[in-house]
C-alpha cells in the first residue's frame, strides 16, 4: 500500500520505518525546518537517533506531497493536533482514502475521544478507525517485535486493514469494539503515572501490582459506562498496554510519576521530559467524566490530586493503599 504518515514524532517515525519494510511511505511534519534536517540527515536525531530512515521513506513538510496518491492515511500526532489536521485534510480534498489515527487520550475541553473529534470532521460514512496497543516507539522503530490493534465501527474494515498492514515485527489484531480500544489507550496513561509514584517513592512490586490491577478496574468501569466491552479491556488495548505503560522504563508517563515521587515540580518535569505525556492532560478530563457519568475512579481523582493541587505523593499512594476493603467482584460476597 501507498501511507501516508502525519506526524513526525517518535511514534509517528518509528511507524513510518515499520510500515516501510513492506508498503510505499510518505511521513510528514508541519515543522518545514526540521523535516528539512530530518530529509538531509536521513534519521530523526530528536527522538530516535539510532534509527536512520531507508531512502523508500519519503520526508515532506507539504502535505499535499505527503498524501498525493495514498491509499491509507495514519494521523500520528498528540490529541491536540488531531482535530487541525484533519481541518486540513479535508480542505485540501473531498476525496480522501481511509484515516486511521494513533492518538490516544481526551481532547482538553471537550473531552471527546479521538473517534467522536472525527465524527465531528469526516463525513458519517467515511473508513476511519484506531490504531492502539502495547507498543514503544524505540522498539518498534528497532524492529522489535509487537502486537497493536486496529478499531472501527466497521469491523470488516479494520480486519481488511488488519490483513493489509499485518507482518511477522508487527502484528495487528482487528477489534470492533473503538470506544473500549480508545479508553483503554488513554487512561492507561493516568495509571502509569500513579504506578511510577508508587515506584519512585519505594513502595515495592507488591503495591505496584496493586495499582495495575485496581486500575485496570478503573478503566473498566469507565469504558462500560461509555458503551465498551468488558472483553476488550482484557486484550492487548486493555490490561497489555496498561502493562506495559506501567512498568517499562520507556513509559513517559511513568517517568512522570517517578520524578513527582522525587518531589519536582510538573513544570520542571515536563521540560526534562521533551516529549508528550499524554497522561498529564488526560488525567484531568478523565475525572471530569468520571464525574458525570457518577464512576468512581479513585487513583485517577489521586493522580489529578498530585499534578493540579500539588497534593504530597507519599501520603496519596497510601491513601490509596489504605482505603476501605471491598469486595473485588465476581464471587460470593456480591
Amino acid at each position: 500500500m501507498k501511507l501516508a504518515i502525519l506526524g513526525s514524532g517518535a511514534w509517528g517515525s518509528a511507524l513510518a520505518l515499520a510500515f516501510a519494510r513492506h508498503h510505499d511511505v510518505s511521513l510528514w511534519g508541519r515543522d518545514a525546518a526540521q523535516m528539512s534536517e530530518m530529509a538531509a540527515e536521513r534519521v530523526n536525531r530528536r527522538y530516535l537517533p539510532d534509527c536512520p530512515f531507508p531512502d523508500s521513506i519519503t520526508l515532506t513538510a507539504e502535505l499535499p506531497r505527503a498524501i498525493h496518491g495514498a491509499e491509507l492515511i495514519l494521523i500520528v500526532t498528540p490529541i491536540v493536533g488531531l482535530r487541525p489536521t484533519l481541518r486540513a485534510l479535508t480542505a485540501l480534498s473531498s476525496a480522501l482514502p481511509p484515516i486511521l489515527w494513533a492518538c490516544k487520550g481526551f481532547e482538553t475541553g471537550s473531552s471527546l475521544l479521538p473517534h467522536q473529534v472525527v465524527a465531528e470532521e469526516l463525513p458519517a460514512d467515511h473508513p476511519c478507525g484506531v490504531l492502539s496497543g502495547p507498543s514503544f516507539a524505540r522498539e518498534v522503530a528497532e524492529g522489535l517485535p509487537a502486537a497493536v490493534t486496529i478499531a472501527a465501527d466497521d469491523g470488516e474494515f479494520a480486519r481488511r486493514i488488519a490483513r493489509e498492514l499485518h507482518s511477522p515485527l508487527l502484528r495487528l489484531y482487528a477489534n470492533a469494539d473503538l470506544v473500549g480500544v480508545e479508553v483503554g489507550g488513554a487512561v492507561k496513561n493516568v495509571m502509569a503515572i500513579a504506578t511510577g509514584v508508587a515506584d519512585g517513592l519505594g513502595f515495592g512490586m507488591n503495591a505496584r501490582a496493586a495499582l495495575i490491577t485496581r486500575g485496570l478496574a478503573e478503566i473498566t468501569r469507565l469504558a462500560s459506562a461509555l458503551g465498551a466491552s468488558q472483553q476488550t479491556m482484557m486484550g492487548l488495548s486493555g490490561m497489555g498496554d496498561l502493562i506495559l505503560t506501567c512498568t517499562g522504563a520507556l513509559s513517559r508517563n511513568r517517568q512522570v510519576g517517578l520524578k513527582l515521587a522525587e518531589g519536582k515540580s510538573l513544570e520542571t518535569i515536563l521540560a526534562e521530559l521533551g516529549h508528550v505525556a499524554e497522561g498529564v492532560s488526560t488525567a484531568r478530563e478523565v475525572l471530569t467524566m468520571a464525574e458525570r457519568l457518577e464512576v468512581e475512579m479513585p487513583i485517577t481523582a489521586a493522580v489529578c490530586g498530585l499534578l493540579y493541587q500539588g497534593n504530597d505523593p507519599h501520603r496519596v499512594v497510601e491513601g490509596l493503599l489504605s482505603r476501605a476493603p471491598k469486595s473485588e467482584g465476581g464471587g460470593a460476597l456480591d
